[in-house]
């Protein structure tokens, strides 16, 4: 059972985390070449809230919501 264990603890240090060693490796040469992940992310994140704001937009347009303001009928 302990070597269950091991395996996990190594599968996680040397397979699913060598990228963020190379990051790290690499952020001593260049920081913004590091750090393109971090702006890559945000410039997603961005495009994805312009998207969904534009996406409410169009909504609002047309008028299809009821925004009467009333209560539940068993109120």
């Amino acid at each position: 059972m302990k070597d269950f264990f091991y395996a996990i603890g190594d599968l996680f240090t040397n397979v699913l985390l060598t990228p963020f060693d190379a990051l790290r490796a690499l952020e001593l040469d260049s920081w913004f070449a590091a750090n393109i992940v971090s702006w890559l992310l945000i410039l997603i994140g961005f495009v994805a809230f312009l998207y969904w704001m534009k996406q409410l937009k169009g909504y609002n347009d047309i008028n299809d919501d009821d925004k009467s303001i009333t209560s539940h009928s068993y109120l």
